[in-house]
């Protein structure tokens, strides 16, 4: 290896375990300050799953802001999230915008 590769390795390794450290220590913890926020995710942004029938997981969502996708976000920040919609929701809209 060269001192380039060498050099951008260790950037890599670096920023990784910095990612790590500020992640919970398991899911349940992550779980607990997350919440689902409806109508925020941005077109192939979503996070797993969907409020309807037929939905596929992470990244399916086809229009920005649609309400029947959710995003994972901080507990309590939801419905404080303005989208050109409105504002997030944490229950789903039924019926596509």
């Amino acid at each position: 290896m060269n001192r380039r590769t060498t050099n951008l390795a260790l950037a890599g390794s670096v920023a990784a375990a910095i990612a790590m450290a500020s992640l919970p220590a398991n899911a349940a913890d992550m779980s607990k300050d997350m919440e689902k926020c409806y109508g925020v995710a941005m077109a192939g942004h979503n996070d797993c799953k969907a409020a309807f029938q037929g939905a596929t997981c992470a990244g399916s969502q086809k229009a920005d802001y649609d309400g029947r996708y959710f995003k994972l976000v901080a507990k309590g920040t939801c419905t404080t999230m303005k989208t050109p919609n409105g504002m997030g929701s944490l229950t789903p809209v039924t019926q596509k915008m």
